[in-house]
């Protein structure tokens, strides 16, 4: 008979934490977030006041396979942006494992994409790209791997990521060095909003990260 009571208090117990983190997940609301939200160092003077209404800008990339990406392929979609360089040895690889746990978790979704901008596009050009996303198993038209002309990748990450501080974007040959060392993944919307930051270098992050999409894909 004790043995029966346990086993029901258990199963009350299992269904109890189900049902409350179902509810919690259900309550949950994302912020849109603005750049008077954001550190002010990582703003612009002329953005910083913006209280509503920032978007991803227009832009325009080839992705590892020679294919132009720009703005209207991912605009209605739900993606994952990061930057990184090919070379990278010592937060980059571990952000592209973080990376491919969010491929895998959401591998055939065509509502869940993944853009990853290089800031060393010197180097990575699109045959390295390409090189990087197959020893990676980048699934091809979910993850694009982006290069371009460094100026055009460095004022996204800045005027637009907010990722980038302005007095490094200033002088590109010097900005690597703090730069290439950001670590947040940045979730946008279907309608380019910002939507969270994440630390690419923590799993704890990153399983919050693939929680937030699936509230997006839910999000009416």
């Amino acid at each position: 008979m004790r043995v029966l009571l346990t086993f029901i208090v258990l199963v009350i117990g299992i269904f109890t934490a189900y049902y409350l983190t179902k509810q919690s997940m259900e309550q949950k609301q994302l912020p849109v977030i603005q750049p008077r939200d954001v550190n002010a160092e990582m703003i612009n003077p002329e953005l910083a006041n913006i209280g509503i209404g920032h978007r991803i800008g227009k832009f325009k990339f080839l992705n590892q396979n020679g294919e132009k990406i720009t703005h209207e392929d991912v605009k209605g979609k739900i993606f994952v942006a990061e930057y990184f360089f090919t070379t990278c040895l010592t937060i980059c690889p571990v952000m592209t494992e973080e990376m491919k746990r969010v491929q895998e978790r959401f591998k055939g979704n065509q509502d869940v994409k993944i853009l990853s901008f290089t800031i060393d596009p010197e180097q990575d050009d699109v045959a390295v790209m390409k090189a990087y996303a197959e020893n990676h198993n980048a699934v091809a038209g979910q993850w694009h791997f982006l290069t371009g002309p460094k100026e055009d990748l460095y004022s996204l990450a800045r005027n637009s990521f907010f990722v980038l501080k302005p007095a490094e974007a200033k002088n590109l040959g010097d900005a690597g060095s703090d730069f290439i060392h950001t670590n947040n993944f940045v979730l946008v919307d279907r309608e380019m909003r910002i939507r969270g930051y994440y630390d690419g270098t923590s799993t704890e992050d990153i399983n919050i990260l693939m929680d937030d999409i699936d509230l997006l894909l839910n999000e009416k």
